[in-house]
């Protein structure tokens, strides 16, 4: 797919807050290579695991086979346990957190 298919968050105005962003952020992306989001696209719960928001975005991308690129810099910002959740997910099939948005739209580009 080339990279005119990629959905940015930031230009079609999708932001996940809650668990109810989730479904409407994964309908704007059918028929896409995938989403792009940024650590700006998303609210400050998002990165508090506890409160599921993160797990339910990224379990929904993974059950539609749609690809979710998750920009963020420094993991570090969020703590401890979402650095080892990125660490995991730097070379995830579906769900990928890159520290960079090159990076990201790289490997949504060479989707299928």
């Amino acid at each position: 797919m080339s990279e005119t298919s990629i959905v940015i968050a930031a230009e079609t105005g999708i932001r996940v807050a809650s668990v109810a962003d989730v479904n409407d952020a994964l309908g704007v992306c059918f028929g896409a290579a995938g989403l792009l989001l940024t650590e700006a696209d998303v609210d400050a719960a998002v990165f508090d695991l506890r409160t599921g928001i993160l797990g339910e975005l990224m379990q929904k991308f993974v059950n539609y086979r749609m690809r979710l690129a998750l920009v963020i810099p420094d993991p570090a910002r969020h703590g401890e346990r979402f650095v080892e959740l990125a660490r995991e997910h730097r070379t995830h099939a579906v769900v990928r957190m890159l520290p960079s948005v090159d990076e990201a739209r790289q490997w949504l580009a060479s989707a299928g």
